[in-house]
């Protein structure tokens, strides 16, 4: 997963009362008084590297804090201060407001039974039961399955049997989905059941389905769980607190399942706040006043991470736009709720810079904007700089199985790194490029597998050694998949993924560059490439291109292009024109989907 985070240069344009950039520079030097600003992370100003490895050394130690105790912390120096926004629910909520019915909410999951290390499944979208519940799970113990809301029954399943949940919070619908008829084709006993006391032969584990916004047959509703607890209860989550640890697991999110089924990454106190701590201090967060607008989902970690847990973290302000991605409701919620930071994934990021109403927009308060997700093209940080008037770039990188962040560039970095690298080795981290077949370490600047070590990674797959096995090592390095290589400064390069690597004739094409160079054509506004099936070449290239609103294009023009400024075999063999892109809930493009579709639409599949 790759991130590039865009910022403005408080120099050029600083607003009225912005702290800006001398701000950063005191924290730097330490003459701030507050203790969180006085460490030492900044730009590497000589090479150090003689070969690709590079291990991130910092002052600022790690944490042994739960995620309660540093919301705990949190709360207590910013009790007033208004914490998140969910704009569709009408929903405001301070520090001190938060943290009162998150322990509420907290207290009432003990109420019904749930004990600490018990798995309770969270299926919906981005709406304030979803944020209550990820810090309610989290101040009594219980461990939190991240559940994407695009799921259908099988898909649900799977995850909920996978992970034994014993409980299971969702909405009544979103969009086309109605929650509880899905759910009822896994568990036909929900309708007779008594509430609480589910007898499922396909889930047995599953004993509690919590419905938010109502109260069908079987379960109990959302409210009432929240009223649930009494004295006694609350008694009891002090108890279960003190006997928490910050190794203890306390998430599991789902990869893609793009290559099998769905594993589940576990991810625990440490993980998470450290990681949180990391992506907050290099951004600025620790002397940014920031208002962060967030589009993306909270089932993914951008979302729960970058936006829920570094808001816990560092006392920042988070608004959440819409339940599910819409472009104009990030342009509105930046214009109302003067909103500094702007998430997004690449494909979201597009669709907000080619809203049709995008100029009239005011977005004048907006610092940053960050990209996250998946490879973000150069070509789309230009646009967002010219579009969004932002001068500055950095750029970021991980994996769910990372807690999630890597790599991750400064403010202050050099046009050339902010384009080209995902930026520097993130404290506490352990990087190296290997050769994939025999693991050596390779020269610097030379593509091989990126290995990452150190605290964020994860706990396992749940419920799954053979898989945690095959992608960490006994010294405990995570094998990413990704070709990588790095600089003598410590920065990385992102080439592409392994198992996306079209191998065309025994040449090796790694879609990412020629999706790069496509992306310099003014028609194009979006490309994604792909390997398709051939039965003389193994596999061919094929680009599916979206082009600009009234732009007309033919894939002759578009070959044309290509020859003489990339070799040939990486030019496309085939060009499919696309009117829009399938996107996941979590915002990316399935490429194993546009492979399927693409291969059956030109006849391709082998039969």
């Amino acid at each position: 997963m790759g991130f590039s985070i865009v910022l403005r240069t408080f120099a050029l344009r600083r607003r009225p009362g912005s702290r800006g950039w001398p701000a950063l520079a005191s924290a730097l030097c330490g003459s701030r008084s507050n203790s969180t600003v006085n460490y030492l992370d900044v730009v590497p100003m000589r090479p150090t590297l003689s070969t690709s490895y590079v291990h991130g050394a910092m002052n600022m130690p790690l944490v042994g804090k739960t995620i309660g105790q540093c919301f705990d912390e949190t709360v207590n120096r910013f009790p007033d201060k208004e914490a998140v926004v969910f704009l569709r629910d009408g929903v405001r909520k301070t520090f001190g407001q938060l943290k009162q019915e998150v322990d509420q909410m907290a207290a009432g999951l003990l109420a019904i039974g749930l004990e600490r290390g018990d798995r309770l499944g969270m299926w919906g979208p981005n709406i304030y039961e979803w944020l209550l519940t990820q810090l309610a799970c989290a101040q009594a113990g219980i461990i939190m399955a991240q559940i994407n809301p695009a799921y259908q029954a099988q898909e649900l399943q799977f995850v909920l049997k996978k992970v034994g949940c014993k409980a299971l919070v969702c909405p009544m619908a979103f969009k086309t989905q109605r929650f509880y008829d899905i759910l009822k084709q896994n568990c036909p006993e929900l309708e007779k059941a008594t509430p609480g006391d589910l007898q499922s032969t396909s889930l047995p584990d599953l004993k509690t389905v919590i419905m938010i916004g109502g109260k069908p047959p079987g379960t109990l509703s959302f409210e009432e769980v929240y009223q649930a607890a009494s004295s006694s209860h609350r008694e009891q989550l002090l108890n279960v607190q003190k006997k928490m640890t910050f190794d203890d697991p306390v998430n599991i999110l789902f990869t893609s399942g793009t290559t099998g089924s769905p594993k589940g990454v576990t991810l625990t106190h440490h993980n998470l706040v450290n990681n949180a701590r990391s992506i907050g201090y290099r951004i600025g967060y620790s002397w940014r006043d920031a208002r962060l607008c967030v589009p993306v989902p909270l089932h993914h970690c951008f979302g729960s991470v970058g936006a829920s847990l570094v808001t816990c973290v560092y006392g920042i302000h988070a608004c959440f736009t819409s339940p599910g991605f819409e472009g104009r409701a990030a342009l509105e919620a930046i214009q109302n709720e003067r909103c500094t930071i702007l998430y997004g994934t690449p494909t979201m990021h597009f669709d907000i810079l080619n809203q049709k109403d995008f100029s009239t927009f005011d977005l004048s308060t907006l610092e940053a904007a960050i990209v996250g997700g998946a490879p973000c093209p150069p070509e789309l940080i230009q646009q967002i700089m010219e579009k969004m008037k932002i001068t500055e770039t950095i750029g970021a990188y991980g994996s769910t199985e990372n807690s999630p962040v890597a790599f991750q560039g400064f403010p202050m970095d050099e046009i050339t790194r902010k384009l080209e690298t995902v930026g520097y080795i993130s404290p506490h981290t352990e990087a190296k490029v290997v050769h994939p077949q025999t693991e050596e370490i390779l020269p610097l600047n030379t593509a091989g597998e990126l290995w990452i070590r150190g605290y964020n990674v994860m706990l396992g797959y749940w419920n799954d050694p053979e898989k945690t096995k095959e992608c960490i090592t006994p010294q405990g390095w995570y094998k990413t998949g990704d070709i990588a290589s790095l600089d003598s400064y410590g920065y990385c390069r992102i080439v592409g993924r392994i198992k996306d690597m079209v191998i065309r004739g025994g040449e090796n094409i790694y879609p990412v560059e020629v999706e790069t160079f496509l992306h310099t054509n003014p028609k194009v506004q979006e490309v994604h490439v792909i390997g398709v099936h051939d039965d003389k070449m193994g596999e061919e290239v094929c680009a599916c291109v979206k082009v600009h609103d009234g732009i007309e294009c033919t894939a002759e023009e578009l070959k044309t292009f290509c020859k003489g400024k990339i070799s040939h075999f990486k030019i496309p063999r085939y060009i499919v024109f696309m009117k829009d892109f399938p996107m996941t809930a979590s915002g990316k493009v399935p490429k194993y989907q546009l492979r399927e579709t693409v291969e059956c639409e030109l006849k391709l599949r082998p039969q």
